[in-house]
Order: C-alpha cells, then structure tokens, then sequence
C-alpha cells in the first residue's frame, strides 16, 4: 500500500487515492481541509529524492507554474521542498488527457480541434509573456474537461527563456513525435518550439495521426530535421485548406518561416474562423533546398577551411622563425646521452641483473575471494595488484574474475599479478511502471539490458496497451540478465449477455428477468389500441437474443394504458456547487423513468413525473453521474413525498 494514502500531509492535505503514477512523481488527489476544497498533490518519488536533476526538474516546474495564472494553465497553491519529501499542491482537474480523447475519437472534427488550438495557444502565450518556453507540449500533457476547456500541465522540463539553452543528449526532453527541429538538432529553442508542438498536435487531432512515424526516436528525431510531413489534406479531404496552411506553417522547419508568437498563430486561426474559405498562400519549406539539408554541414566544412587556413599561417610562422638546424641537433644529442646514461645506471642499481632470481609457476586466482587471497601466505612469492573493482554477472561480490599473468605462466618471483575483482551483478532499482505505455517500458528495459517477458490480461482501469503490474514489483533490484515479466493490458473485457424475449410478461417479470441478465429497463409506453392483455410487454427495443453489454438500457412498449395512474411531479433541489454537465437518471422501484444531461449551477431544480397507481407507495431514487444523490418515498394516495436519505454532501466540489 502507498504509505501517503490516507495520511494528513503538512497539516492539512489529507490524501484521499492515487491517480496518477509518472516516471518522476506520483499524483494524489487530496483534500485541502484549510481551503475546503479537492487538490492534486504531486510528490517526487523516493527513488529520486537523490537525483539532483530529478530535484532541479521538480522544482523547476513549481517555479515555472508558480508565475503563471491563466484558466488553460493548470494553477499551483502550495509547494513543500525538504529533504523527507517535495511536493506542489495543484487545482485538481477531474477530466482526461488530450490524447486519450484523440485516440478516442481517431479524428477530431476541425471546429473542435480549433477549439482546443485556440485554448492552447492563450496558454503558451500567457507564458511567453513571462519568458517561460514549456519545451514539452504534447497531448499527454493537456488535460481535457467535460465542458471542453483544455489545462496545460506538467512545466517539469520547462525553461525561462534567458536560461542555458538544452541539446537532444539532455534527458529532460519531450516526446520524440513532438519535438522540434531544433530540439532534435541540438540547436537554441525559444517560444517558437512550442508553436511547432502545437502545428504537430492540430495535425494529430485532424488527421488522427503524428506526422512522422518510425522504429525508432532517433529515426523519429531525424525525420523531424530532414522529412516533409505529407499534407493534412491528403490523409482528411474534409479540412479546409487555410486550416492545412496554418497547420503547415507552425511546423515549418526553419524557424524563420514558422509562426513567431502565439499571437500570430492566433491572428490567423480568427481569420479563419471567420472566413473558412480564407487561402494564406504560405510558401511551405523544400527539404530539399541547400538551406534546409546542409545548415549544419555547411558549418562544420566552414569550420574545417577556416581550420585549414589557420593551420597553414602557423606553418609558414614557424619556418620564418626556425633557428639553424647543426647547433641545434648537437645540443639534443648530448642531452640524450647523458640521460641515457643515467637511466640505465638506475636501473642496474634498482634490478642488480647480475643478481640470479627463481622462477615459479603463476597460481589460479579466478574464482577465489579477494579477502582470502590478499592474506594467504601460499601467495607470498607473488605481488598481488587489485587493478580493477567492475560490475559482474557470472561472478560474485568481491571474487576474482580475470587475472594477469594468466594462470599457469612462469615468472620470476617478487612479479606482479593484476587481478580485476567483482563488484557483483549490476542491478537496477524498478520504477512503477503501472499505466505507462508497455512499448516505452520495453524500451526503458533494453536500455539496462533487462530480458522482459509480456503476459496480456484484461484490466478495466488501464487502457489497453498499458502495464497493469511488473514481476519482480516495483522496487526490486533486476540483474542485467534477469527477466521482469510485464502484465499489459488489453483494455476492459466487453461481458456480452443475449437479450430474453420479454414480449407476454408483466413489467415486474421484466425487471426480474432484466436484472439476473444484468440488463435495465428504460423508457416505458403503452398502446392503448392493442389487443394483447392489458399490461403485457409487446414491444422491446432491443430484439431477442441480441448481443450486448451488461447494464444495457431496453425500452419496452406495454398493451392497454396506465390504468387510470396518478402522475406526480417531484422538485428535486439540485447542488449549486457542481458548475458542470451532469446526467440525472430518476429511478422508480428500480426502473428508470427518467434521465436528462443538466449542469445544476444552472439550473438549480429538476422535476421529474412519476406514476402509480391510486393506492400505491413507491421509492425513488435520483442519481447523479451514476452515484446515489438522494432517496424518496412517494405515496400516490395522499399525493406527496418524504425524503428517504440525502448524499448531497458528497456532491460537493
């Protein structure tokens, strides 16, 4: 279990679950008993507290959010940095990620990716303004409301603009597929960057897919330097072609092509948006120019010749100053001489060649432990020389693996012998990799050299394609050449169950019968022209022995009429606190008489009709979201009701 679940973090954070789980930090949703409010708190995981790029990036992103304050701009109201744990307190966004919307929907129609261009760009050039370039704008990166407003998280790799300028070797970089040219080049990045992110997301919610694609980030990266993305209209026929021109132009390739600001990207998408004919005439980048292919080349052979040049002025500078060529080589051969001389009587002094010295056989020294070999006297013809301490998976921790001269050799004594020993098998520590995509996972275990075995479940809170859990868990220490077995999920299992013929049976023995198929009943109508017994089923919505899903809603159709029922009104007093599109579901005895989408900051009541006989007491129960809101009981006789239970209080946001 999470030790911060259920905790009281700083006094005043009571940490409620966990929902989110990245390769940096976990997010928590909590509730702030100061403010009476939901917060999401971000803690750097323990793995990382001692990582000092880790602890830079982290605090990087509190600070870069700290000076922004804009609706599309996830907002910070507290940060907690100590050496027991970092934190930032942040808005709590109850929505999902851009891109799980666009692999939702394939491709977005263009007013809606408009819409969401349009949110994006105010944020970026609300941080433009404060010098602050994100570096890292991708669609897992946007957070997406129910009411279609868009938050932009996640500063972590974020730079003030007048900072250190980053290259494609630093990690603290984004998605590959997002980049830009000069990201992947290793070149200066400004504000411009991030508006050629934004060209890349418009061109993924309008086409459904990125504009390059391959085995490999670094064949990705370099398509990004070198490729031509083919053109939005060629992939969707149905995008206005001044669309295309904007979208093409963000990701130009050179950034003096590309839009300068986030205020003239806008500038354009207004125009358009009031004129959708609008042609730009944007003259798109040749990849293939002189100037696009060889930018960099072209530096580097300047370089060389400047080089060159310079390297033939020094030659020609010291033929100028050369001294005369006889003295010279006299005065070097007499010094060579004398030192000659010297040396080789040190050494007769130090060796004694006239001095005979026995021979003896080099012992087998791999396999045996340092500590017992350094004082064993069976070794005491030999100088032992521990050369080199290295990590190793056949051999254990402090045991001799390689040695020179080689076992067997004969060698005088009093000769050396160099030893490598062991440091042991080189482990990593495991991360959470729960909910992370199974691809990049197997990425990150190639790179340590982690053999990985992938098992398919079905998981209903992971989306497919993603890891449900690792074995060894997390926190385990893996050897190079060992084998972690990912669990990846293939989304939620669709439980199919057959439609019964209802037609004949009274609504009771439908209800019965729907609810051991775990299936609802919906709207109910009656024909009073039929000919079947008065209050039998004779229609159902979904015919018999189809295949659905459980919870499926079947409306029914029942001979004759309501029987002379009394219908009643009930005002339902809805919390005004909750200033978004909810769904109300009213339920009768358990069956749904009514359901509608309202936003209750809006409009405050709901009155839904119920009917029954004379002499009938009935239950109601209103549902908002799924979840219980509050319970009647309505007594048809004397025309009222009286409240049951009310859960208004976990309604509260």
């Amino acid at each position: 279990m999470d030790k911060y679940l259920g905790k009281k973090l700083e006094g005043r954070y009571e940490v409620m679950e966990i929902i989110g789980i990245g390769g940096m930090a976990n997010v928590y949703k909590a509730y702030d008993v100061l403010e009476n409010r939901v917060v999401a708190v971000k803690i750097l995981q323990e793995e990382h507290m001692n990582n000092e790029d880790m602890r830079r990036r982290f605090k990087n992103e509190s600070k870069a959010m700290a000076v922004l304050n804009h609706p599309n701009v996830m907002r910070v109201y507290d940060v907690s940095f100590s050496d027991r744990m970092q934190s930032i307190v942040m808005e709590y966004i109850d929505g999902i990620t851009l891109k799980e919307y666009i692999e939702q929907q394939k491709v977005l129609r263009w007013k809606e990716a408009v819409h969401f261009t349009v949110q994006i760009l105010r944020a970026l050039q609300h941080a433009h303004d404060k010098g602050i370039v994100h570096r890292d704008i991708k669609p897992q990166n946007i957070m997406l409301l129910s009411d279609g407003t868009i938050k932009i998280t996640d500063f972590g790799i974020a730079r003030f603009a007048r900072s250190e300028t980053r290259t494609l070797t630093d990690k603290a970089i984004g998605s590959v597929h997002y980049i830009s040219p000069e990201q992947a080049a290793g070149g200066a990045i400004d504000a411009r960057t991030d508006l050629y992110a934004v060209g890349v997301i418009l061109y993924e919610m309008l086409t459904g897919r990125v504009p390059f694609e391959a085995d490999t980030p670094v064949s990705v990266a370099l398509k990004q330097i070198q490729s031509t993305a083919v053109l939005p209209r060629e992939l969707n026929p149905s995008i206005p072609e001044g669309l295309q021109e904007i979208t093409m132009h963000a990701m130009e390739k050179e950034l003096s092509k590309r839009y300068q600001s986030a205020a003239q990207m806008l500038r354009d998408i207004d125009e358009f948006k009031r004129d959708p004919s609008i042609l730009f005439e944007y003259k798109y980048l040749d990849v293939k120019s002189p100037a696009a292919e060889s930018r960099y080349s072209d530096a580097i052979q300047s370089a060389r010749k400047e080089k060159t040049v310079k390297d033939k002025r020094k030659k020609k500078k010291r033929r100028s100053r050369r001294a005369p060529i006889i003295p010279v080589l006299a005065g070097v051969t007499a010094a060579f001489v004398i030192v000659s001389a010297a040396f080789i009587g040190w050494m007769i002094y130090l060796n004694n060649p006239f001095v005979s010295v026995e021979d003896d056989i080099v012992p087998s020294l791999v396999g045996e432990k340092w500590d017992n070999v350094k004082i064993s006297p069976k070794y005491a013809n030999f100088n032992l020389d521990p050369t080199e301490l290295e990590y190793n998976n056949e051999y254990g921790k402090g045991v001799i693996f390689d040695q020179e001269p080689r076992a067997g050799s004969k060698v005088k004594v009093g000769s050396t012998i160099k030893v490598k020993i062991s440091t042991g098998k080189l482990t990593t520590r495991l991360p959470s990799f729960v909910g992370q995509d199974s691809a990049q996972v197997v990425a990150q275990l190639n790179e340590w050299g982690i053999n990985y075995e992938e098992k398919m479940l079905f998981d209903d809170s992971i989306p497919s394609g993603g890891v449900i859990k690792t074995l060894p868990e997390a926190g385990a220490e893996v050897a190079a050449d060992e084998t972690v077995i990912l669990y990846v999920s293939m989304g939620r299992e669709e439980t199919l169950v057959t439609v019964p013929d209802l037609t004949g049976i009274s609504l009771n023995d439908a209800k019965t019968l729907l609810d051991n198929y775990k299936l609802r009943i919906g709207k109910i109508t009656y024909d009073e022209r039929s000919d079947e017994p008065q209050g039998t089923i004779i229609h159902q919505s979904v015919a018999q022995d189809s295949q659905v899903e459980q919870n499926t809603v079947i409306d029914l159709e029942v001979a004759g009429n309501s029987g002379g029922s009394i219908r009643l009104t009930v005002m339902i007093p809805l919390p005004e606190q909750v200033n978004r599109m909810v769904e109300l579901v009213a339920l009768q005895d358990g069956i749904q008489i009514q359901r509608e989408q309202v936003n209750p900051s809006e409009a405050k009541t709901w009155k839904p009709v119920f009917s029954g006989e004379p002499d009938q007491i009935s239950e109601i129960s209103i549902l908002i979201d799924g979840a219980e809101y509050q319970v009647y009981e309505l007594d048809f006789e004397a025309k009222g009701h009286r409240i049951l239970a009310d859960f208004t209080e976990d309604f509260s946001e």
